[in-house]
């Protein structure tokens, strides 16, 4: 009797260790702070799936580049250092342009466009990414861009010879054509980058500017709309594919529910933070019909150049979106 408690216990107990080592924690870095809404989603992401899993797979996020720096995410997955992780989108434009489409200037404006944008280049990203052995989760769109500086812009020229921050391929050939001087500044380096004069200009979200408490260093901000780039949380195939599926069910029924919710918190956000640039002594304006038509100028230039480089690939999404 005594023999068969030994045995039950030590059964019992194999068990438990079996299940407790099916148990995963995924390690998931995102460049932004735990106020940015792309952060608040991916939590209620991560939430979500520990939900459905009864907790058998554990989403840990790293937020504010705090276990791998921005530009180093997309690699730290890809080579399996973490297996999911959340970036801007178009940092990946050096290794396809397709990756960039949604930075080009003017290219798409209003969320209904940039969500027409977000189907026709779906497809492509998706074959690109697999080459990387990478596969896309969700995709979730900043507001539109705009102009944030240290004086009034009233035109192109206004731009001419100040420091520009930029994050990504496709911003420095913008601030290059518009004469300005590109200097590359990660999101949580934005503050001291402006107080100490090392940049004088951006174009970036509100959410970021109000994230960034952009009234600290400058004084204006001209709603130009230029673009509606987006955010890409992606996970290693590995690593996906060890799970088992229900869990992979899991994983991509929470990735569908934090993209819908991720573009209605998009959206919400942009009137939200304009309101508070305001509130904290920011100038806001709209653009004058000179710098309009300055701007737009020179998206279409480089619309030209992205054409050439992203060959067929690019020219598939192009007459997709458009049609």
């Amino acid at each position: 009797m005594q023999i068969t408690r030994i045995l039950g216990g030590a059964l019992a107990a194999f068990a438990g260790a079996a299940i407790s080592a099916q148990a995963a924690t995924w390690d998931m870095p995102t460049p932004y702070p735990d106020a940015t809404f792309h952060t608040v989603n991916i939590t209620e992401f991560a939430s979500d799936v520990a939900e459905a899993t009864d907790g058998e797979l554990e989403i840990k996020v790293h937020s504010a580049g705090s276990l791998f720096k921005h530009p180093e995410i997309s690699k730290a997955v890809r080579s399996g250092q973490v297996p999911i992780g959340e970036f801007f989108l178009s940092l990946l434009a050096n290794d396809n342009p397709a990756f960039g489409a949604d930075s080009l200037p003017f290219l798409a404006t209003s969320y209904e466009e940039a969500e027409r944008l977000w189907a026709a280049q779906k497809d492509v990203i998706d074959e690109l990414l697999d080459e990387q052995g990478l596969m896309a989760l969700y995709a979730v769109p900043w507001p539109p861009q705009g102009l944030y500086t240290t004086k009034e812009i009233t035109s192109v020229e206004d731009l001419a010879g100040l420091k520009f921050r930029t994050y990504n391929a496709t911003l420095e050939q913008f601030a290059n054509l518009a004469g300005a001087a590109p200097t590359q500044v990660e999101v949580p380096d934005i503050p001291q980058a402006f107080s100490t004069g090392r940049v004088e200009a951006m174009i970036t979200s509100p959410s970021t500017g109000v994230n960034s408490k952009a009234w600290d260093f400058l004084t204006h901000y001209t709603d130009i709309q230029a673009w509606i780039p987006k955010n890409i949380v992606v996970v290693n195939k590995r690593a996906f594919r060890r799970l088992d599926e229900d869990t992979r069910t899991a994983v991509l029924d929470a990735a569908a529910a934090a993209e819908a919710r991720g573009w209605e918190m998009s959206q919400a956000e942009t009137a939200e933070k304009v309101a508070v640039l305001k509130e904290n002594g920011i100038t806001v304006s709209a653009p004058s019909d000179a710098l309009i038509e300055g701007l737009r100028g020179i998206g279409e230039e480089m619309l030209e150049s992205w054409k050439a480089d992203a060959g067929e690939a690019g020219a598939s999404l192009l007459n997709a979106y458009q049609q």
